[in-house]
Order: C-alpha cells, then sequence, then structure tokens
C-alpha cells in the first residue's frame, strides 16, 4: 500500500459514498453469498471467488474476519457465518471509513437495511435516493387512466422526493431502454398513447416515450439525477448505455438539474468528455473499483480524470448486498487516487497542496457541493 502526504489524508478522510444500496441482514450461505459477488451468475464450475473482486474479497477482507490474507473461499464462508451477518456487516462498514451514504432504496429483491440502518451500523450518516421507475410502476399498479398518467405519476414523483432524508433521484433507463432516445420532451398526448399499452399488460417501465417522460419529470423535480451507465448485469445492452448517446437530451437540459453518471466502465472516457463540457454533468466510477479492485483501480481512475474537471468526479461504492463491496470501493478508490496523485506530484506535474485539495474534493467535499445535504434535510 502507499504511503506519503495523499496517502494519509485520504486514508483519514470520511468519504460521501454518494451512490450505494443496502446490505443483507440474514446469514447467507455458500451459493447465496457468491450470487452476490457477480454481476453475472455463480455458474457451476466457475466461482466468482475465481474472479477480480473475489480475489480481493480473500486478500483485502479476510483480515477483517480475523483469517490471514487469501484465505481460501470455504474458509472465508465458514469464518462469515461464525460470526454472523451484523458482526460481520458491523467490521466491513466501520473499515470503509464512511461519513455519509447516499442510498438507492428501489432495488430490494431481498431484505436490505434502510438508510438509518445502514446510517446506525456504519456510525454515519444517510440519506435517500428515490429510484423514478419504481415510483411509475407504483401508479400503475394503483390503476389509473391513460389520460391521467402523466400528471398522476408527477404528483407521486413529488409526494416521492418531499420525504424528509431524501437528496436525489435516479433513473434506471440503461437497463429498460438505452440512451438512445429521442431527447425532445414528449407531449401529453404521447404520453397518453403510451400509457395505454403499458397500463394494460403491466409490468417493468420500459416504453420509450414514457422513459423519455420519467427523465424530463426529473428534470422538474429540480433534484440532482443519478443516472445508471456502463457495467451492469445481464439485463444491459452494453451498446446502448454509452453515456455520450445522451449528448442531445444533455443540450437540452443544460444548465437545469445536475447529473450524475455513475459506474461508467468501460465507458468513463466518454463520461469524462461529458464532464469536460457540461457544467452539470458530473461522473464516478463506483462499482467499477471493488470489481476490477486495488490493483487496478489506479488505473480507471486515471482514465477518468485524464480530462474531467476535478470538481466533477465524486466517490461512490454501489455497494450492495455484501458490505465488503463497501471496504473494497473505499479502499480501492483511496489507494488507487492517492498512487495516482502521488505519481504526478513525484513527477512535479502537480503541487502537493493541489493533490491534497484534488482528493479531499473527490472524496467528500465534490458530493457535499452537488447534493447541499444541510440544505435538503
Amino acid at each position: 500500500m502507499g504511503a506519503g502526504p495523499v496517502h494519509d489524508t485520504l486514508a483519514a478522510l470520511r468519504l460521501v459514498d454518494h451512490h450505494c444500496h443496502g446490505v443483507v441482514t440474514t446469514g447467507l450461505d455458500g451459493p447465496a453469498f457468491r450470487s452476490l459477488l457477480t454481476e453475472g451468475a455463480d455458474w457451476p464450475g466457475i466461482s466468482p471467488f475465481d474472479s477480480p473482486v473475489g480475489v480481493a474479497v480473500r486478500r483485502h477482507c479476510a483480515p477483517l474476519l480475523d483469517l490471514p490474507r487469501h484465505a481460501p473461499a470455504e474458509e472465508y464462508l465458514a469464518r462469515r457465518a461464525d460470526l454472523g451477518a451484523h458482526e460481520a456487516n458491523r467490521r466491513f462498514l466501520a473499515a470503509a471509513g464512511t461519513g455519509l451514504f447516499c442510498v438507492d432504496t428501489g432495488f430490494t429483491p431481498q431484505r436490505l437495511t434502510t438508510p438509518g440502518e445502514l446510517a446506525a451500523m456504519a456510525d454515519a450518516g444517510a440519506f435517500e435516493v428515490v429510484r423514478l421507475e419504481n415510483v411509475a410502476e407504483a401508479v400503475a399498479a394503483e390503476g389509473v387512466e391513460p389520460g391521467e398518467y402523466g400528471e398522476r405519476f408527477r404528483a407521486a414523483a413529488e409526494r416521492a422526493v418531499r420525504r424528509p432524508g431524501v437528496v436525489a433521484v435516479k433513473s434506471v433507463a440503461a437497463y429498460r431502454t438505452g440512451f438512445a432516445l429521442d431527447p425532445a420532451r414528449p407531449s401529453d398526448a404521447e404520453v397518453t398513447a403510451a400509457a395505454g399499452p403499458w397500463l394494460a399488460s403491466g409490468g417493468r417501465l420500459a416504453d420509450p416515450v414514457l422513459v423519455r417522460h420519467l427523465l424530463w419529470t426529473a428534470v422538474d423535480l429540480g433534484l440532482p439525477l443519478q443516472l445508471h451507465t456502463g457495467f451492469g448485469d445481464a439485463d444491459i445492452r452494453m451498446h446502448r448505455v454509452d453515456p455520450t448517446l445522451l449528448t442531445d437530451w444533455l443540450h437540452l437540459t443544460a444548465g437545469t438539474i445536475p447529473v450524475l453518471l455513475l459506474h461508467c466502465w468501460p465507458y468513463q472516457r466518454q463520461a469524462a468528455y461529458l464532464a469536460a463540457v457540461f457544467e452539470r454533468v458530473y461522473v464516478d466510477v463506483g462499482l467499477t473499483l471493488h470489481y476490477v479492485g486495488p490493483a487496478r483501480a489506479r488505473a480507471v481512475l486515471a482514465e477518468v480524470l485524464e480530462i474531467t474537471p476535478f470538481r466533477k468526479l465524486l466517490y461512490s461504492s454501489d455497494a450492495y448486498g455484501v458490505a465488503e463491496f463497501y471496504h473494497l470501493g473505499a479502499l480501492a478508490f483511496r489507494e488507487g487516487l492517492s498512487g495516482l496523485l502521488q505519481e504526478r506530484v513525484d513527477a512535479d506535474e502537480l503541487s502537493l497542496s493541489d493533490a491534497l485539495r484534488i482528493a479531499t474534493w473527490a472524496g467528500a467535499d465534490n458530493a457535499r457541493q452537488v447534493y447541499r445535504f444541510s440544505a435538503t434535510t
């Protein structure tokens, strides 16, 4: 691991994790734990432990369970089970050193911690991010006429964001339609026409017109909008989630809300371009960092920081399900960014004072500036 003033500053910094999820509160057997280690599946004969993220867990997380580095997977799982879910979660969340969490509460195929429960476990603060597709699908489930859908969705979204502790909204348009959408705001007539077939058939919101309506509703709400881009599970069609496909929409919405491009890999350079040319676009490489692990975090961060303004990079873990990802994400971010910045200081390409400012901005202050926690909660 690194050493020096940049490393020490990041090591001591209480991070602001601007996008994450809860953790599972019950014990996880081997198959359940392995399924949460991957965006793919726990395939027969191909263990997620035999992947970059699995190796990183055994290397960097095993010591927090009182195991040697690189402990075998079965020993790791047995020790985790002996400690119990609460103690394992507590150890990893404490090690992450996060001071504030922004928690996406919209994906809960199993019981996860609430923002308040996560905060208590980590001795931190927590805020909520509202997933707008969930709001739309709840409106549809309640029963609504096609001609009333647009206004009912807007009213429901406004109620959702007025809840105490809500600081942002999120869309998973990447999963539902991709970003090759008509950028214009749809008319009321278009929304009504598209709502009819969807409301009749039910299911997930995946109509391009209604997704456009959702994105424009996000603009009207006025809160920061988080957008999944790039890497995700098998629902993603990767060629449709390049964030530069949003360019025309970003032109139309310029000067309105902050747009936060999440994850980004393998499009971190495209995301960096958007952050460099649009005032209110920001990027992170959350999710990516724990999957590539500390060994490759510096390389990913170097690519996103080739042209990204330093006030535009935020930290997130995108941890979901297992608390190991909070620890790994934070560790990879601290080690990767400190190594990158220290290298530039040593080469006299960056002053030490600038490097320390950039480290603090990316780890915490940029998120505080975008979300304005004290003004919204």
